[in-house]
């Protein structure tokens, strides 16, 4: 069995940073969406996939923000 390494953790980042990273990844989350309707009205089958797969992972990504700020209603991500 190998072993893990743990990795080197500063703990330094800011609830105003963790905010800004949340509206960064709903940002990007709404314009995956567009995207999504754009390849959607054009017939782009790679360009609809390639949109719904970006806008999952940002699904995960904002609930796991969501998580780490106490939202009030959010579970854990991994559920």
């Amino acid at each position: 069995m190998q072993s893990r390494t743990v990795p080197m953790r500063t703990y330094d980042r800011t609830w105003d940073e963790i905010e800004t990273m949340l509206s960064r990844a709903e940002a990007a989350e709404r314009m995956w969406i567009d995207s999504y309707l754009n390849s959607k009205n054009l017939q782009d089958i790679e360009g609809q996939k390639d949109a719904a797969r970006n806008k999952k992972a940002l699904e995960g990504v904002i609930k796991a923000l969501q998580w780490v700020l106490g939202e009030e209603g959010v579970e854990n991500p991994l559920h």
